[in-house]
């Protein structure tokens, strides 16, 4: 058994970074944030500020299709508790044709949970071998309504895995 964990998932915030701040303060203490890539330049401060909010909080971040000359890695494969996470922009994956080539690849990786952007679209998708989740964007939305949203991912203490998608 383990402490609780709060993940804050976001992609796409093209230099607007004042909801990311705002989130931040009103989620409270988080484990970590994933950014799924088009932070264009603002890495240290999205980065900072997640060590502002809570010490121990650690920033996994992507580039995207806007993220030029980025020394990032492309993409990362990161273990959160038992699950197997790979986190990448999505655009090399063809994510605005639909979900089905990037799922796939999870798949093929042996993936537990694909997160992705480059939408501007939420997306959660729970299948009984992978979940996949788009966060949207915080700062630019494109689906119906334009509210910005956002993903939590948690770890109870047992260490099962919730999702869930939310809008400020």
């Amino acid at each position: 058994m383990g402490q609780p964990k709060k993940i804050l998932i976001v992609s796409d915030t093209h230099r607007k970074n004042e909801n990311y701040f705002t989130l931040l303060k009103r989620l409270g203490p988080l484990h970590m944030v994933i950014h799924c890539g088009d932070a264009e330049g603002s890495e240290y401060a999205l980065s900072q500020a997640a060590i502002n909010q809570a010490a121990d909080c650690q920033l996994q971040i992507v580039p995207g299709n806007n993220d030029f000359f980025s020394a990032l890695p492309r993409e990362l494969e990161l273990r959160i508790g038992r699950y197997r996470v790979w986190v990448t922009h999505g655009h090399t994956y063809y994510v605005s044709m639909g979900p089905e080539r990037i799922m796939q690849e999870a798949r093929e990786r042996g993936m537990d949970v694909v997160m992705f952007g480059h939408t501007h679209r939420p997306f959660l998708d729970r299948k009984p071998d992978l979940v996949a989740l788009n966060p949207g964007s915080i700062a630019y939305p494109r689906q119906d309504g334009h509210r910005p949203s956002y993903g939590i991912m948690e770890l109870d203490e047992a260490g099962e895995a919730s999702y869930r998608i939310e809008y400020l």
